[in-house]
């Protein structure tokens, strides 16, 4: 069981490598690169607020992207391929299949947020021409941009098992936009009564709070960062994306392929 799981997982790895993550970084570096020297021109200042702002949010932004854009199109494009029924007629099941696909998105994802992190650091150093003790924080702001990848990879998984690629990717999409803003939902949520606040409460529970994990703006600010807002988002993390997975293992074991 373990190394079917571990089979799907690598393969889904090259091949999400293979097609986008390369394409991916070449962006990425040039972007930042760019904006780096394009900083060094403003006050010395805010040049190292604004790299570092600049930077964790196009590793965000680039990693949600890859994530929803590659994630939607597991399942869709083994069935269009027909590949999916050839990996069934062996002795792989249903779930395994899932939580394979999970991994290896999953996996690229973090080797793809680890270069982006050199990207992050040299241009950095390239701005500060040195590192500071409160410089590691931004190792913090990294792992929750991993989390929420995590959550957006099981997102993408569930919404890939029953609907097509475009309603998948609007879903997705949809949710990170919201869930971004959760805190504020829960806020406005307290402003309303009735009925309306009760469904207001509930869509704010339910939605993923993309919100607790954005630490950019504090980290460049270099405030530390509680250990237990850590602990919190990476059990929460964790939770949502077990339950999200489930979600999609059970749809796709009752879902008819033929």
């Amino acid at each position: 069981m373990k190394a079917r799981v571990v089979h799907i997982a690598s393969n889904t790895f090259r091949e999400a490598v293979r097609d986008r993550v390369l394409y991916n970084l070449i962006a990425f570096a040039v972007l930042l690169s760019g904006a780096a020297i394009l900083v060094g021109q403003i006050s010395i200042d805010i040049e190292k607020l604004v790299v570092i702002n600049l930077g964790l949010t196009a590793v965000s932004l680039f990693g949600i992207v890859i994530a929803i854009f590659i994630g939607i199109g597991l399942v869709s494009k083994e069935i269009e391929k027909r590949t999916l029924y050839t990996v069934l007629s062996r002795p792989v099941r249903r779930w395994e299949f899932i939580v394979g696909k999970f991994f290896g998105l999953a996996g690229t994802l973090v080797v793809n947020t680890f270069f982006m992190a050199i990207g992050v650091f040299a241009a950095l150093f390239y701005v500060s021409h040195k590192f500071v003790r409160a410089d590691a924080l931004i190792l913090v702001a990294l792992y929750f941009i991993v989390l929420e990848f995590l959550i957006i990879c099981s997102l993408a998984l569930l919404f890939s098992s029953f609907s097509s690629p475009l309603l998948s990717a609007v879903f997705a999409f949809s949710l990170f936009v919201i869930g971004s803003f959760a805190e504020d939902l829960r806020g406005f949520a307290g402003m309303t009564h009735g009925f309306t606040r009760w469904l207001v409460t509930g869509a704010a529970y339910l939605v993923p709070n993309f919100s607790a994990f954005n630490v950019i703006g504090s980290i460049a600010h270099e405030q530390p960062v509680a250990a237990q807002l850590i602990w919190h988002n990476t059990l929460y993390a964790l939770f949502y994306a077990t339950m999200a997975l489930s979600g999609a293992v059970l749809i796709f074991e009752h879902r008819n392929l033929k």
